[in-house]
């Protein structure tokens, strides 16, 4: 029983890849953009059909030109090799560590980036950025803050910002005592990088 069903297995392989295929054309589904702002309630709409890798790149190669980005959370988390030449725009913002949008196409089966953007983490109502000119004139003329320095404390140790704290992100709850009781203090954190 047990060789018949063996020689059943590439039969049966062969009938799934037939009926589900197995490759992909690397396009996804439209990317629904919830709208926000006066009049627009919670409608979405429907945005061009771009193939979009998003996540933390994990390197970058310019010899072999090629970019590694992880995509996915948990346990479906997986690490991508994105190829690029001289005709992709923003390769700059491909740098190891920092999160990353990525614009592909298929090229002979691969994923080729056309545009690769910053990932910006989305700043909530009542806080703006701030840019390093105007935090170094706000130390220069001693304003009243409280600078916060959110990246882990390996990071912090070696080298931080003069007069900043280190409350790191993972750990901001149990460290929440450390802001200053005054609730209308300035809070100005920071952390490694524009992501």
């Amino acid at each position: 029983m047990r060789k018949t069903l063996i020689k059943f297995i590439p039969f049966l392989i062969m009938t799934s890849l037939l009926t589900a295929g197995c490759a992909t054309t690397g396009t996804t589904p439209p990317k629904l953009i919830p709208q926000h702002g006066s009049g627009s309630g919670n409608r979405s709409i429907a945005l061009a059909e771009v193939p979009v890798y998003m996540g933390n790149v994990a390197d970058v190669s310019n010899k072999a030109k090629v970019i590694a980005i992880e995509v996915g959370k948990g346990a479906e988390a997986k690490t991508i090799l994105v190829k690029f030449d001289d005709k992709t725009q923003g390769i700059e913002h491909a740098v190891a560590g920092h999160a990353s949008i990525i614009n592909y196409e298929m090229r002979g089966g691969e994923p080729w980036a056309t545009v690769v953007k910053p990932k910006l983490a989305k700043l909530p109502d009542g806080v703006t950025e701030l840019k390093t000119a105007d935090l170094k004139a706000m130390q220069d003329k001693g304003e009243k803050f409280t600078l916060v320095d959110s990246r882990p404390a390996k990071r912090f140790a070696p080298s931080n910002l003069p007069g900043a704290i280190n409350i790191p992100v993972d750990e901001f709850k149990d460290q929440i005592n450390k802001l200053p009781a005054n609730k209308d203090e300035l809070l100005v954190f920071y952390c490694g990088g524009p992501t």
